[in-house]
């Protein structure tokens, strides 16, 4: 039976007479595709190149008989045929993860590698000085630590656990705050004594903003923050590491936009105040299925205990001024140039 697919496209011939011979992995390759909706941005995610693809799903497409997406220069559309079938090959992956799931979990003693993944700050600066301690009391559990700012698809294997900037919506993964990032802007103390600091948004054009640009991370942020259209002439260094902020920042490049609680690699900084601030909240998520896995809930409950913010106010919802901080951690500021903040007690 042939059919014309819509919007021009050519006759296939649908072969029911033959057995089909569609490789799951092609079948993967469209997923992405229809998620990317280009070869070419599919191809780079897939670490293939864009010729391999189209191959591929041109393969797929005459293997089921039938055209998966329409082709123009704006990228792929999927055709009727492709819209009917991506439920139901995003319905076979689901459940290709959930075996694989089971058998990561199939051993429920507290033996075993979980992998998490967290944004840059957070990771390097908050869970890995902590990591140190929990090895000490876990020994045979290996937390495979990912610090990066591109978002791990928790549902799709890329990590067991996530600590990201926005919750996901999977009915299949567990989502819980927390806790929050407070963003505030700070100059080192060489800085504001060569330059001094702005006290109002008007002064802030005669100074230089060190800009994260990065996956998670709203680009727009900042121009509507400080109430300015643009940028343009403001921005002395932009960078998609967080890291790299900091850094820029303690050499006294210009003014950055830094957590409270991940402040501090070598000299003192020095709080901006602008009359603005921002904040960020933090999601863990992770998968139901391992909620039977003895090593995964004492990862989960390890990093709920260290975000807690009952224990560390500079993660409550309220916002704490800098000047309100006091460090701690010093043992770890001395070993790895790394500390975090909690609210000043009175004394």
């Amino acid at each position: 039976m042939q059919q014309l697919l819509h919007r021009g496209a050519a006759m296939t011939q649908h072969r029911s007479d033959e057995s089909l011979d569609a490789s799951w992995d092609d079948l993967k390759l469209f997923l992405a595709c229809a998620k990317y909706k280009s070869f070419r941005n599919a191809a780079e995610e897939l670490g293939l190149t864009s010729t391999t693809l189209m191959r591929r799903i041109d393969r797929l497409e005459d293997s089921i008989g039938c055209k998966l997406f329409l082709r123009d220069q704006s990228g792929l559309t999927l055709s009727d045929e492709g819209t009917a079938m991506i439920s139901d090959v995003t319905l076979m992956e689901r459940h290709a993860f959930n075996v694989f799931r089971r058998a990561s979990r199939s051993s429920n003693d507290a033996t075993g590698t979980v992998r998490v993944a967290v944004t840059e700050g957070p990771g390097n600066f908050w869970i890995l000085p902590r990591l140190i301690d929990f090895q000490k009391t876990y020994r045979k559990i290996t937390v495979d630590l990912r610090c990066a700012m591109e978002q791990a698809d928790v549902a799709r294997l890329e990590s067991d656990i996530a600590i990201q900037l926005e919750p996901p919506t999977n009915p299949d993964l567990i989502v819980a705050k927390l806790g929050r990032l407070h963003i505030y802007p700070f100059v080192s103390k060489d800085y504001e004594s060569l330059h001094g600091v702005p006290t109002t948004l008007a002064e802030l054009q005669n100074h230089r903003i060190i800009k994260q640009s990065a996956p998670q991370v709203d680009d727009t942020a900042y121009a509507r923050i400080l109430g300015l259209k643009s940028l343009e002439g403001i921005v002395g260094i932009k960078t998609n590491s967080s890291v790299g902020v900091l850094y820029a920042v303690e050499r006294g490049a210009g003014i950055g936009f830094l957590p409270t609680v991940s402040i501090a690699l070598g000299a003192p900084l020095v709080a901006v105040d602008l009359g603005v601030s921002h904040h960020a909240d933090l999601w863990l998520t992770y998968h139901k299925e391992f909620r039977a896995s003895e090593r995964h809930k004492i990862v989960v409950e390890w990093l709920k205990k260290i975000f807690d913010p009952r224990t560390y106010p500079c993660f409550r919802d309220e916002f704490i001024h800098p000047n309100g901080l006091v460090p701690m951690m010093a043992g770890a500021r001395e070993s790895f140039g790394m500390t975090g903040y909690v609210a000043a007690t009175p004394t």
